[in-house]
């Protein structure tokens, strides 16, 4: 009878008698067993049936068929315990019975949503960002999924680009130490741990920087440009140990990225020696005709696996070109090779050679269902990403036994939207999701009032809705405006070249401040929005994002004071669309505006403002913060030494609270033109208020370092500028000499 249980095992397992080898030498055994046509099948990616992030051009029963006959090495959008067991049997019906891979957009939570990314970078709080993804990635995990296509550390200056809401912002510096934040928590303890899911850098590389914002444009820079600003966060990913990369759709310089021998095989797997695999993201390698690089798809397979493009995400391009282009001698089968040992690694390191069902488990995803720590630690963070705009008359906080409080605008009770963009749907989302209403219902004194109305829809000229708004307010003691854009209307392929305020809703705004009741604007939206009129008559407003789960009551938290904001921009916003791309870290050009409003012969628009409406790390709080007695180690510095920086923070509100303390410097001469700030250190710091604390930050020639015309990252000694301050305007200013 053992016999016939270990002939079972060996059926069902039959890769699993390896013994004590290392991965390697089992992934070159499992190679010598594999034809060229089952190498190519570990390359292959599709979507399962119910839910596509693309044009879907699979047809069901053969994608069935051909995991059969092991053709297939992944599959994405597939998740739960059923159905990821049920595909999983079917790879295992295979002649090697090798598992499959599930991927899923795991982009900020899982079954318990945090803020959209953008919203999760303004928290400036990497032990949070680290928390939310370690959450989502044991959420994603008890569901079957092995794998996430996160995190985005796309650099982005243009908030037309829909996608600016699933990544860090407009800074390298911040956005790559959030990147490393993120990987950290989706792999955990390492990969193989049942917690734990590969991460994806994508989109590699310069996805970001799309001409007009306009998603999936071309990209062109100068190579000095793409290493300095885009490509940091990519090789710090690659140098944490990131399971996997993910190509971007855009040309580069008129070379498509997934072809890109540049990025992928010269830096990412030579200098970088990334040793992780490369997806294609969704058809890109196909989308190679239409960027009139390939003539054909059979080209296109060609050009994406010689240039290191390991998988192909539902092209449908390497199993029905690859094998041919071998065997007619157009492509190496060294090249095949290194593709599938590079996939079959990250499948013996997740441990599915040892058991495929071992992340389909119902007792674990029954546990991760409805975790309320989850939710718990959701509604902290959600209130830890708001950014408080302005708070003139200290307006906020409200006060819990408020008589009466109108809550008016498109967002009040909805549920599914606070999810944001880039989420993942359940059947009960309606009634798990906290609406702002009940958030802020649920913390009002039972002899307060809480009013609704919705004014306006969202994106149309619909004004019949006015006149009961108008009315609503008047009867309340303080009106709390919900406006902004549809949860839809940021994330991919949502780029708008207008990004006011949609529909009428800010002719609904001004009607209501008409009334001359105090007005407190929450404005939802995942990305930078332009609300001049708004910014400049509305005295109180709150940048709420999409926040989530518990949207709701992490809404209701900061608005009655139980949390104090503290969220700095991670991107500036502009005073119209006419001034993008606006970012602090920009060159000073041989004519700079001496002041805001110079524009004579310097370099300046003649109908606008020079600054923009709210600057980069910009963020109010209820409480005030007072910087002084900065103090450097030296002003003369030499070599290697280092340079120490020390700031009193004083809090002198009347609220505890939290500020996050911003470190810049300015190289004033150099080789090439150098930004007129950069950001080099920022710690995030509570106080109580009356109490002072000296924040401490040291420099080194390492942080001095940049790309000259001809490659070299090097620093050079001269005269430099030293910032700490509370956003990258208002700084304390010191100069120091280093000498190299």
């Amino acid at each position: 009878m053992k016999r016939v249980y270990f002939l079972l095992a060996f059926a069902t397992f039959g890769l699993n008698t390896y013994g004590q080898k290392t991965i390697d030498q089992k992934v070159s055994e499992l190679l010598s067993k594999m034809t060229l046509e089952e190498k190519v099948g570990q390359l292959v990616q599709y979507s399962g049936f119910a839910y596509a992030t693309g044009p879907q051009n699979s047809n069901s029963a053969t994608v069935l068929e051909e995991i059969k006959k092991g053709k297939v090495g992944s599959m994405l959008n597939v998740a739960g315990v059923e159905e990821t067991r049920a595909f999983q049997k079917l790879a295992l019906e295979s002649r090697l019975k090798i598992p499959l891979l599930f991927g899923q957009d795991v982009i900020h939570g899982y079954r318990t949503t945090f803020p959209v990314n953008i919203g999760q970078a303004a928290s400036w709080d990497l032990g949070l960002i680290e928390k939310s993804e370690r959450i989502a990635a044991t959420e994603a995990s008890a569901y079957g999924i092995h794998w996430t296509f996160a995190p985005m550390v796309d650099i982005a200056r243009d908030p037309r680009w829909g996608r600016v809401m699933e990544g860090s912002g407009e800074d390298t510096y911040l956005g790559t130490l959030i990147g490393l934040a993120r990987i950290k928590g989706f792999q955990g303890k390492g990969l193989g741990n049942l917690d734990a899911i590969m991460a994806c850098a994508k989109h590699f590389a310069a996805y970001g920087a799309a001409v007009g914002g306009r998603d999936y444009n071309s990209v062109d820079m100068s190579p000095r440009q793409l290493n300095e600003t885009y490509l940091p966060p990519f090789k710090a990913a690659a140098e944490a140990g990131v399971a996997t990369f993910m190509n971007s759709f855009n040309d580069i310089n008129g070379i498509p990225a997934t072809a890109n021998q540049y990025i992928l095989r010269d830096l990412l797997k030579g200098s970088w020696n990334y040793k992780g695999f490369v997806v294609s993201d969704w058809g890109s390698i196909g989308e190679m005709v239409n960027h009139g690089y390939t003539k054909d798809k059979a080209e296109a397979a060609e050009k994406a696996i010689i240039a290191g493009s390991d998988m192909d995400m539902e092209s449908r391009v390497y199993m029905a070109e690859l094998p041919k282009l071998v065997k007619d001698g157009k492509v190496d089968p060294k090249f095949i090779d290194d593709a599938a040992r590079r996939i079959l690694i990250k499948k013996f390191e997740m441990g599915l050679f040892d058991d495929p069902y071992r992340f389909s488990d119902e007792k674990r995803q029954k546990e991760q269902t409805d975790n309320l720590e989850n939710r718990k630690f959701g509604r902290e963070f959600g209130s830890k990403s708001i950014v408080l705009l302005k708070n003139q008359n200290s307006v906020l906080p409200l006060s819990k036994s408020t008589k009466t409080v109108a809550l008016i605008g498109p967002f009040g009770k909805e549920t599914v939207a606070n999810h944001g963009f880039w989420s993942v749907a359940f059947k009960d989302d309606n009634q798990r999701i906290v609406s702002q209403f009940d958030g802020i219902k649920n913390q009002l004194d039972k002899g307060s009032t809480l009013l609704y109305a919705k004014g306006c829809n969202i994106d149309d000229q619909d004004r019949s809705m006015f006149a009961e708004a108008i009315e609503t307010a008047k009867k309340a003691d303080v009106v709390i405006m919900t406006l902004g854009e549809g949860h839809a209307m940021s994330g991919e392929a949502k780029s708008r070249s207008n990004i006011h305020f949609s529909g009428v809703q800010e002719e609904l705004l001004k009607e209501i401040a008409k009334t001359g009741k105090p007005v407190v604007l929450m404005i939802n939206a995942g990305r930078p929005l332009v609300f001049d009129w708004a910014a400049d008559h509305i005295p109180t407003i709150l940048y709420t994002w999409w926040l989530g789960t518990e949207a709701g009551n992490s809404i209701a938290d900061v608005l009655f004071g139980s949390v104090n904001p503290g969220g700095k921009l991670p991107m500036t916003f502009p005073r119209t669309e006419g001034q993008i791309p606006v970012y602090y870290n920009h060159y000073n050009t041989g004519r700079p505006a001496k002041t805001n409003k110079e524009r004579s012969y310097v370099s300046a628009y003649i109908d606008l403002d020079n600054d923009p409406k709210f600057p980069f790390g910009y963020g109010l709080s209820y409480t005030k913060f007072k910087y002084s007695d900065m103090k450097l180690s030296s002003e003369n510095l030499r070599g290697n030494q280092s340079l120490q920086i020390k700031v009193n923070v004083s809090n002198n509100g009347n609220y505890d609270g939290e500020e996050v303390v911003q470190l810049y410097i300015r190289d004033l001469f150099g080789k090439v033109v150098r930004p007129v700030k950069e950001l080099k250190g920022f710690q995030k710091i509570f106080l109580k208020k009356g109490e002072t604390k000296t924040v401490s930050f040291t420099l080194s020639p390492e942080n001095l370092k940049f790309y000259d015309d001809k490659l070299n990252f090097d620093w050079e000694g001269g005269e430099f500028e030293i910032m700490v301050g509370t956003n990258s305007q208002e700084v304390q200013t010191k100069k120091i000499n280093w000498i190299k």
